[in-house]
């Protein structure tokens, strides 16, 4: 299927330059164009058509990925520990298995989607952590550095890659350059967030 996400603002990253009116032409899990959208939509007619406010780039490297993945519990909205991820001393009280690990990681994962992250970086080494990552469809960076600062799920992080032709159509909508808000997050053209 081909789809056509437009923005208000396209930054392609790689040292290209911004396109006010921007679109990515998605075909498959590959990006077939970027271009003005008014351009790639007469080229293009019968492609589905993707609106969104904002600002388009590519997605996010959340740099805390062992920190938030695997020394953090996201609790489950039906349990009675808050929303914000555990860590410390009320980790260790939890008695922690690999399924609870593995619940934990699909939400914490859920979560870092809804940031604009397509990737995280970090040795990860519980094998339902990196199963919740792989199948979520974010990678796994290296890092090669620890991040300064507490772990966070809206870390400014770093782009992952340039939206360029033939690369994998993985980015993200944000309400503005600042990367404020994420309103969707689109993985190897997969639409796996949208702010509802």
């Amino acid at each position: 299927m081909t789809t056509l996400h437009a923005a208000d603002l396209l930054i392609p990253g790689g040292g290209q330059p911004s396109l006010p009116g921007g679109a990515v032409l998605v075909e498959g899990r590959e990006i077939a164009a970027v271009a003005v959208y008014e351009e790639l939509a007469a080229a293009h007619p019968t492609a589905r058509v993707r609106r969104w406010p904002g600002v388009l780039t590519p997605g996010l490297v959340n740099p805390y990925g062992p920190e938030l993945l695997e020394q953090a519990y996201h609790p489950d909205p039906r349990e009675d520990l808050g929303g914000e991820p555990i860590s410390g001393e009320a980790l260790a009280s939890l008695g922690m298995t690999d399924a609870r690990w593995g619940a934990s990681a699909r939400r914490g994962v859920q979560r870092m989607l809804a940031h604009g992250c397509v990737a995280v970086a970090g040795a990860l080494w519980r094998p339902t952590v990196i199963d919740a990552v792989y199948r979520s469809g974010l990678t796994i960076e290296q890092r090669y550095t620890d991040p300064a600062g507490p772990p966070s799920l809206a870390a400014p992080g770093s782009f992952l890659g340039a939206l360029l032709p033939r690369a994998e159509a993985t980015f993200a909508v944000f309400e503005t350059a600042e990367r404020t808000a994420c309103v969707a997050t689109v993985i190897k053209g997969r639409l796996v967030h949208r702010r509802k």
